[in-house]
């Protein structure tokens, strides 16, 4: 049986901000978040130690694996994992994680648990250029762990060690609670520190097996929102390259965006700067263009989303194509082999197949039939500054340009709107109807001149 603690209590002060620390996001998912769905495949309970914010925090895990264990003052990490120690199983192995990592692999779990099964205890390092700040792993001429030395207690020569302590551990439930119960508050701040266990374990000659990470960026703390912006970054790069993986084209990995989940077919391509939102799913041969974002959304087979268009909560069919510069918002159904243009707006409305709204056009609440072509300028006036009403226009419909259609309105099948028409009124099947003043012409008129 398999065990977590996941260590959430800290109150985060350098982020700066009233948000749990463990509440800030990377790639639309809380940090503790990301801790939890790690864990959770390997472990059959998940303890979190919460403090600061504990009810918002809570408030926002998803995991039914999950109990709750509240550590009132902050005293250090031995401390909080002491808090946990009345529910564990001396025989189960009890992995620690923490709330502010999360970019922890669910692969690296597995393999320190493995380790941890046969030793008893094991411990997850990773190799820095840099070590400087943090704890080093000093090990014996035979190559076996014997302490973690804190950066401020090293010698000159444990300093230049460049294996650090990632504070990541997995150690059966019997010899933890043990050893939690060793610790001694002997340091300035008077914490306890849950290195110290280390120690403790090499004096009972418990051979402490070792895993180290080779990404760096798995094992990272978040303390501040510089620190947070890398962890979206490296985040970002690892989801692109198991998208490249498994087919997806990406012109620029370090300039990719999914903050959600995305299921590709074959042949799809994205472009810079494309911020990917909730749950998508892309046909094939699609092509995402610069500067899209893309959210909660369907696209069908060989469509294109041109530059700048920005796609919510709705459905692109096959062979259609969208933009540049077009706003797709919630509840809109787009068919086959349709055109969406440039600085056109949907809302809430079918548009069915084959049918065109090539540019500067508004069309909201609305049903739109096959083979229909709205004209430049168009405007469905679906509110009436109380109440939103619906339009229809009926398959093979024109609707010419700078025309105004003033709902509750149907425009009928094969009827042509002239150019410049309010319709205020149905219009019916085959037939041309439009609304225009006679145009005339002054003869006498002379145009202002400035004094």
């Amino acid at each position: 049986m398999n065990t977590a603690i996941i260590l959430a209590a800290g109150q985060g002060t350098r982020m700066k901000s009233q948000t749990a620390k463990v509440l800030h996001k990377v790639g639309s998912k809380c940090l503790l978040q990301h801790v939890v769905d790690a864990a959770s495949d390997h472990v059959e309970t998940i303890n979190v130690i919460v403090g600061h914010n504990s009810q918002s925090v809570k408030g926002a895990i998803k995991e039914s694996k999950v109990n709750w264990v509240l550590q009132d003052k902050q005293l250090g990490t031995g401390h909080a994992v002491q808090q946990a120690a009345p529910l564990l199983n001396d025989d189960s192995t009890c992995l620690i994680l923490y709330g502010d990592v999360p970019l922890i692999q669910s692969k690296t779990i597995e393999e320190l648990l493995i380790k941890a099964r046969t030793s008893g205890f094991s411990l997850l390092s990773v190799v820095l250029d840099d070590p400087s700040g943090y704890g080093r792993i000093i090990r014996d001429t035979n190559g076996l762990i014997q302490s973690i030395v804190e950066q401020k207690d090293a010698s000159e020569r444990q300093q230049n060690v460049k294996e650090i302590n990632t504070g990541i551990m997995a150690i059966k439930g019997s010899l933890l609670k043990k050893y939690l119960n060793e610790l001694k508050p002997n340091n300035a701040q008077g914490e306890l520190y849950l290195t110290d266990i280390v120690e403790s374990a090499v004096k009972d000659n418990v051979n402490i097996a070792s895993f180290v990470c080779e990404n760096a960026s798995e094992v990272m703390g978040i303390n501040d929102k510089k620190q947070l912006s890398q962890a979206e970054r490296f985040y970002q790069v690892r989801q692109a390259e198991d998208f490249m993986s498994s087919g997806l084209t990406i012109m620029d990995p370090s300039r990719f965006d999914c903050r959600g989940g995305l299921t590709f077919g074959n042949d799809c391509t994205i472009d810079v700067n494309v911020v990917f939102e909730g749950d998508n799913v892309l046909g094939n041969n699609v092509l995402i263009s610069p500067n899209c974002i893309i959210k909660d959304s369907k696209i069908g087979d060989n469509t294109s989303i041109f530059p700048n268009s920005i796609i919510e909560n709705s459905i692109i069919g096959s062979n259609t194509t969208i933009g540049p510069f077009a706003r797709i918002r919630p509840d809109t159904n787009i068919g086959d082999h349709s055109k969406v243009g440039n600085f056109v707006e949907i809302k809430k409305s079918t548009i069915k197949n084959n049918s065109k709204v090539s540019h500067l056009s508004y069309v909201g609440d609305s049903k739109i039939g096959d083979d229909v072509n709205i004209g430049a300028g168009v405007i469905t006036c679906n509110y009436d500054g109380a109440n939103k009403h619906q339009t229809e226009i009926k398959d093979g419909a024109f609707i010419g340009s700078n025309s105004q259609l003033v709902a509750p309105v149907s425009i009928g099948k094969n009827a042509t709107i002239g150019a410049g028409s309010t319709i205020t009124q149905n219009a019916p099947d085959n037939k041309l109807t439009l609304s225009r003043n006679k145009q005339s012409t002054i003869d006498k008129w002379k145009r202002p001149k400035k004094k």
